[in-house]
């Protein structure tokens, strides 16, 4: 080999440690240092794992699918969610390059036009098991609840920072107005497990951002009342806790027949699972590929994968929250906790449903379930968390006036 040749990867290797090493300044090299690399690095293990937990469903979810007129190929779901994720983690990766003002501002424009989306839903929208929650816009089904969470969370942390520098404003009767909003507009379609989603994470950004124990008391209890409501006046929620208290009434037998179907599926593999490719009771699931994923892990590859699923949502949230303890600015601290929050909500729904501890609410299992909406949904989800937990690499706090400074 000539020396030109010996030369020129080292001066190519060279330009990307560059571009890249802590006294760079263009936009990739900064955003290498202050992203949270290790927050990225457990979303992208997520998404790896999905794929592979989608590749061990799609047989399943092909065979319930076919029919005389029509074969699904076995591998149809792997081969459309590995495009999804080839379009979902550039837009994570764009997205937690935004400079906050504009992620920011983005997000406001963004929720307001997939609330409209929201409210066009029921209207316009695909029926799919009795639910119209899609809208077809050619390549895919778009949920718009899906993309409205994450940015209903940036919106509400918002409107919610203002109160420290004015307590006296009504942000919580503002945000608790939008959060009703969107709950009715979810239950029209019918869907009351993003409606609790939404609820949740309202709730807990409220007690983050320094309302009364009196008011979150209050609030908390029209929660429970909520609830009541829902089961006396909405069919939708009663016939859920009814499959899950009475499985008896006859109403309720299809979405119990789910829950312990998945339950059947979950524990049929042991601790260590089937191995690749050999479930078995996967074929009898409903949903295997999207709402009872986790529990075709558990079948497959074992209850000790299971756990370190649970693991690695559990990290994501905790590290999100260790990283906010010295943050100062409100916005960012509300966006970003809120936004870890609704992340480990979605998963904590769907894991109580697939271990039969929580009625069935159709609730995906973030970057793991089969969905392309999702999928980006979530990404821009995380491009945001990533983008609001940024940190400057040339400044560090003093430990004794807690001020920034230059290194």
């Amino acid at each position: 080999m000539s020396e030109a040749a010996e030369v020129e990867p080292v001066e190519a290797r060279s330009r990307v440690g560059n571009q890249l090493g802590r006294a760079s300044t263009t936009r990739a090299g900064m955003w290498f240092w202050e992203v949270d690399r290790v927050l990225l690095l457990l979303a992208l293990l997520l998404i790896a794992i999905g794929l592979v937990a989608v590749a061990a469903a799609s047989p399943a979810t092909a065979r319930r699918y076919s029919d005389a007129t029509h074969i699904v190929p076995p591998m149809y779901y792997f081969w459309r969610q590995l495009m999804w994720v080839c379009v979902s983690v550039p837009i994570l990766i764009f997205v937690s390059m935004l400079p906050i003002t504009l992620a920011r501002r983005l997000s406001l424009i963004g929720a307001a036009f997939f609330l409209l989306l929201l409210v066009l839903a029921p209207v316009i929208g695909k029926e799919v098991n009795g639910a119209r929650r899609w809208i077809d816009v050619g390549v895919s089904d778009l949920q718009p609840s899906e993309f409205l969470k994450p940015l209903f969370i940036v919106a509400t942390a918002w409107m919610l920072s203002f109160r420290a520098k004015d307590p006296e404003l009504p942000v919580l009767f503002v945000t608790g107005a939008m959060t009703a909003l969107i709950g009715v507009l979810l239950m029209l379609q019918p869907d009351f497990g993003q409606t609790m989603v939404f609820a949740a994470v309202w709730l807990i950004l409220l007690t983050l951002s320094g309302i009364s124990g009196v008011a979150i008391g209050g609030l908390m209890g029209t929660a429970v009342a909520g609830v009541i409501a829902a089961y006396i006046f909405y069919d939708t929620a009663r016939i859920r806790i009814n499959s899950f208290l009475f499985p008896t009434k006859e109403a309720a037998l299809a979405d119990r027949y789910q829950i312990e179907m998945a339950h059947d599926t979950l524990t049929a593999g042991g601790l260590t699972g089937t191995g690749p490719g050999g479930g078995q009771v996967k074929f009898k699931l409903p949903e295997a590929h999207t709402d009872y994923i986790f529990s075709v892990i558990g079948e497959e590859f074992g209850l000790l994968a299971c756990a370190v699923i649970v693991i690695l949502y559990a990290a994501i949230v905790i590290r999100v929250f260790m990283k906010l303890l010295d943050e100062e600015d409100a916005f960012r601290l509300l966006a970003a906790a809120g936004l870890a929050a609704q992340f480990g909500v979605q998963a904590l729904i769907n894991m109580a449903v697939n271990t039969g501890i929580a009625p069935s609410k159709g609730m995906t299992l973030p970057f793991i379930s089969y969905g392309g909406s999702s999928m980006i949904a979530l990404s821009v989800g995380m491009g945001l968390l990533l983008a609001f937990t940024r940190r400057n690499p040339y400044l560090k706090r003093s430990p004794y006036t807690g001020r920034w400074s230059k290194t």
